[in-house]
């Protein structure tokens, strides 16, 4: 019967100890909620993957180039970008050994227009056609037996 006040009171000595030991909060502002749920980053993502995904390829380029001397190698490609790691020897259409920002820009104009011209043949189905490119076969669909 004595044990059963004791427990009762032992929560608020623990509280108070505890209170007093963290840090106290400053005033929060308006703008602290909607400023902590637009830098959360999204479920699986850290914070640091978050930031190197918003990075434009000029700043992961210049982020991958340790040497700063413009010129990124396979190794650095490897480490610190893995799209040009990916498609180096594309990209070093020279045989250099490294990249530059000039080879990489001419890569992304190329790819570009891969692409588009790929979009414009998928828009003109008839044109393919035309040219033999697609042929056409008849299928029976008959279930009659004999």
């Amino acid at each position: 019967m004595r044990l059963l006040p004791l427990l009762l009171v032992l929560p608020l000595f623990l509280g108070q100890a505890h209170a007093q030991s963290a840090p106290a909060p400053s005033a929060p502002t308006v703008a602290a909620p909607a400023a902590a749920a637009q830098t959360a980053p999204p479920a699986g993502q850290t914070k640091a993957s978050l930031k190197q995904h918003r990075m434009t390829w000029q700043q992961r380029f210049a982020t991958a180039n340790t040497t700063h001397d413009g010129h990124l190698t396979p190794q650095q490609a490897k480490a610190g970008y893995l799209t040009i790691s990916r498609h180096f020897n594309e990209i070093d259409a020279d045989k250099k050994g490294y990249v530059t920002v000039a080879d990489v820009a001419n890569w992304h104009k190329q790819q570009s227009a891969m692409h588009h011209a790929r979009q414009g043949q998928a828009s003109q189905p008839g044109a393919a056609m035309q040219q033999g490119g697609v042929q056409t076969h008849q299928v029976s669909t008959s279930t009659a037996t004999k």
